[in-house]
Parts: structure tokens; C-alpha cells; sequence
């Protein structure tokens, strides 16, 4: 339950998304949360048809936001999402005016969390459905301390995106049930989070997160192509470590060439990086200051 007293959510309709079916109509609206929005026919609800992103938001202003909603694109192109409309494209500007709205109608906070969520629409329509839904963000600060992680066999191996399309490997969907078993699973160790391996034995991705790697001067992390979802908080910090003079570079790496680092970290936009201080019960060297200035950079500032 939410706390007493804490800031509501903002709930932003988006229904102009590939285009206003009706003309004239509103392209987006702000509405109430508790009332009836989503239809029990959607594909969203039936079938796990759509996609989503998470945005962090700091002190006001939206990080990466345009690399999300181009993430948000691919993932649209991936499961077909706008199969049956008259264009590929969602409307990237709408969504984007539609995260600024959300934002300020919520009550100022230092962090929120900003989530875009695009189905296929009802079944018996052709017109995908979507919204924007703000909130303030859970307290993660004891995860910006360290997580105890453990590795998860995905059972997918590393050519899934080249050998097997159709599963979606690196597409953020919202069938997110596998993800949130593995995360009860971890719990079930008595660990915090997950880092899936391929069944040919390389380090993936968090089921919420992006794997980054320390190994002297260079930062790894793992190639989409092994089918996980190219991170938005990656591509920041490797910018970031770049201009210091660091190697940044994508390679499959082993659970065992983890462990043998100089450091790691679960990635996300919101959560921000978390340091992997044991793996598998091993402990891996923390670093708090380079932590910080991570979660600095992730934070826009």
C-alpha cells in the first residue's frame, strides 16, 4: 500500500499513438488512475502483446529519454506490434510530449519513475493502445549499496537472435512473468537479483537490468546480439569512461571471468547501478567512489 500522504501517480492516455483514428480527437489526456481505462480484450491483457519503457526521471528531467523511445521502436518492430495499421511507426514526438505532461502534473520529487506502456489495442480493433504512467520510485538505495546475485540458467544460448528469431530475444515485452520467477527465485537463494547465463555458458543481462564489467581500464558488457536488450544506462556510462580515457568495449564473458573482474554492475534507469558485491556466494571487489560517480552520470548531472 502506498505510503500515507504520498505523491499520486499520473496517469497519461495516449490514443493519438500511430495517428488519431477519429480526427480531431485528443492525442493525449491525463485521467484518473483508479478508473476504468484498459479493456479485458485488450492483446495486452490476453495474449502479452505489447512493449514498454522505463524512464528515470531526476530533480525534474528525463534521462536518456530518446534513446528509450527509440528502444521502444524496436521493440515495436520486433513482435510486429503494428501489424495491422497503416504504418511501422509510433508516433515517437507524441509519446515524448506525453512523458513531459506526466511529468509535470506530478507532484515535484527528487526521483520518479516513468513508464510507457504500447499494446496491440482490443481484438477487435486494429488500434494499439497506450499510455504513460508516473509515480515516485521505490527507496533503492540499499541496492545502489550491492546486490547479492546469483546466475540463472535463461536456456537460450548466445546465436538465439541469429538462430531463432521468433522468440524475442531482446525485446522488452511485457511478458514479463519468466522475468519476475527468476526474481522470486533468487529470493528462494537468498540473494537480491538474477544474472541470466546463455545454455552455452556466457553472462547475459538482469531480468530488469544491463551487466557492466570492470576488468582493469576496460568495461565489457554483453553484445545485443547475444539477445539481450542494448542498455540505455550502458551506452551513457561507457560514454562516460570513454572521455576518461577507459576501453569500452561489447564481448561475451563467463561467469568465472565475472568473478575474476575488478568490479561489476546491474544497470537500469531506474535502480541506477547497482555493484554485484557476490556472485554465486563468491564476493567481487566494490567500488564506492566509481559507483557514485555512475549513478551521478545516470542521473543526468
Amino acid at each position: 500500500m502506498p505510503a500515507h500522504n504520498a505523491p499520486s501517480p499520473v496517469l497519461v492516455l495516449v490514443p493519438g499513438i500511430v495517428g488519431d483514428p477519429d480526427g480531431g480527437g485528443e492525442a493525449l489526456r491525463v485521467v484518473d488512475e483508479r478508473d476504468a481505462q484498459l479493456c479485458v480484450t485488450d492483446l495486452g491483457v490476453t495474449r502479452g502483446e505489447g512493449v514498454f519503457e522505463t524512464i528515470g526521471v531526476f530533480d525534474g528531467r528525463a534521462v536518456n529519454m530518446r534513446a528509450h523511445l527509440r528502444r521502444l521502436q524496436r521493440s515495436a518492430d520486433m513482435i510486429e506490434l503494428l501489424r495491422a495499421c497503416d504504418t511501422d511507426q509510433l508516433d515517437l514526438g507524441l509519446l515524448e510530449q506525453a512523458v513531459q505532461r506526466a511529468v509535470q502534473e506530478h507532484d515535484d520529487v527528487p526521483e520518479l519513475t516513468v513508464r510507457i506502456i504500447v499494446t496491440a489495442g482490443d481484438e477487435a480493433d486494429t488500434r494499439p493502445f497506450a499510455w504513460v504512467h508516473a509515480r515516485a520510485v521505490d527507496d533503492w538505495t540499499q541496492a545502489r549499496r550491492g546486490l547479492r546475485v546469483v546466475t540463472l540458467d535463461r536456456g537460450l544460448p548466445s546465436t538465439v537472435t541469429a538462430t531463432s528469431p521468433w522468440l524475442l530475444a531482446g525485446a522488452k515485452t511485457i511478458s514479463y512473468a519468466v522475468n519476475m520467477a527468476a526474481g522470486r527465485e533468487a529470493v528462494r537463494r537468498g540473494a537480491d537479483d538474477v544474472l541470466f547465463t546463455t545454455s552455452d555458458g556466457y553472462c547475459l543481462e538482469g531480468p530488469t537490468s544491463t551487466l557492466l564489467v570492470r576488468r582493469g581500464n576496460e568495461f565489457v558488457t554483453t553484445p545485443p546480439d547475444a539477445g539481450v536488450l542494448p542498455g540505455t544506462s550502458v551506452a551513457s556510462l561507457f560514454a562516460d569512461r570513454t572521455a576518461a580515457g577507459a576501453r569500452c568495449r561489447e564481448a561475451l564473458l563467463t561467469p568465472q571471468e565475472v568473478l575474476e573482474a575488478d568490479g561489476a554492475w546491474l544497470l537500469s534507469s531506474v535502480r541506477l547501478a547497482a555493484p554485484i558485491t557476490h556472485l554465486d556466494g563468491t564476493e567481487l571487489p566494490v567500488d564506492r567512489a566509481l559507483t557514485d560517480h555512475f549513478n551521478e552520470v545516470l542521473r543526468g548531472r
